[in-house]
């Protein structure tokens, strides 16, 4: 287990020792905490949000460039070492290709956890310091929130860790990072426009595609979501399409030959 550890810390060196991750880390915390002082200075004091409804408008929003950043990483985890030819080096060492692949699987999910930590930190302390606080008790559904908010994290962290997992099977198969990435924010951008032409309310295939189920907080207001799909049946379409995109990566990268 300490070899894989040291397999695992070699990766996060790799994402960690570049310029433009700490780049990607500082512009998160920059507008986490940017766009809470927009609210400040924007508006009166009496029109301003509360505090947990500043820190949710916030995470809402940075998200996007969380999810974006975490693509990026993803990307490269395979590609990268097929474009810069270390892919050679990498399998000549005394580790199966399963691991390999699995260690840079799990550097790239400690990475969107962190990214995430952070946005998170940096929204709330900006949310707190300069918004005003106790104006909000319960929510429409009933949620506090607080609750409420934790729960909106972890349904954008659900739709995060899939596009990952969709970008890091893409650099995996094509060993493209450009094609993972392009595919990645193409499905971010446009999954409203595909939902609304293919609405599941309407089509009952389209329940069994994945674009309606990756935004799991509409649950957190209702009990039905599109289509009258139901909180476990999106989570098991989600959990599906998560298997196929690590099984594609691994079936791939375990038989794909590098001597060329």
């Amino acid at each position: 287990m300490s070899k894989f550890s040291s397999l695992v810390h070699n990766e996060n060196i790799k994402i960690y020792s570049r310029a433009r991750t700490w780049i990607m880390l500082l512009l998160l915390a920059i507008f986490s905490v940017l766009i809470p002082v927009l609210m400040y200075v924007s508006s009166s004091a009496e029109s301003r949000p509360g505090m947990w409804n500043g820190f949710q408008i916030t995470v809402s929003v940075i998200f996007y460039l969380n999810m974006i950043f975490t693509v990026v990483i993803a990307s490269d985890a395979v590609a990268g070492e097929f474009s810069w030819g270390t892919i050679k080096l990498l399998l000549i060492r005394p580790w199966s290709r399963s691991k390999i692949l699995l260690s840079k699987y799990i550097s790239m999910v400690l990475f969107s956890v962190l990214t995430t930590v952070l946005l998170v930190v940096c929204a709330y302390a900006a949310s707190l310091i300069l918004l005003p606080s106790g104006s909000e008790t319960m929510t429409q559904s009933g949620w506090s929130p607080e609750m409420f908010s934790a729960m909106f994290v972890l349904c954008r962290y659900v739709e995060l860790f899939l596009t990952a997992a969709l970008a890091f099977m893409v650099s995996s198969v094509f060993r493209a990072s450009g094609l993972a990435i392009g595919l990645s924010l193409f499905i971010i951008f446009v999954k409203n426009l595909f939902i609304g032409f293919f609405n599941p309310d309407h089509y009952e295939w389209a329940n069994y595609l994945p674009f309606s189920h990756m935004d799991l907080s509409g649950y957190l207001a209702s009990n039905t979501g599109p289509g009258g799909a139901t909180l476990g049946f999106s989570i098991a379409v989600l959990a599906a399409y998560y298997a196929v995109f690590l099984l594609l990566s691994w079936i791939v990268f375990n038989r794909r030959d590098v001597a060329g």
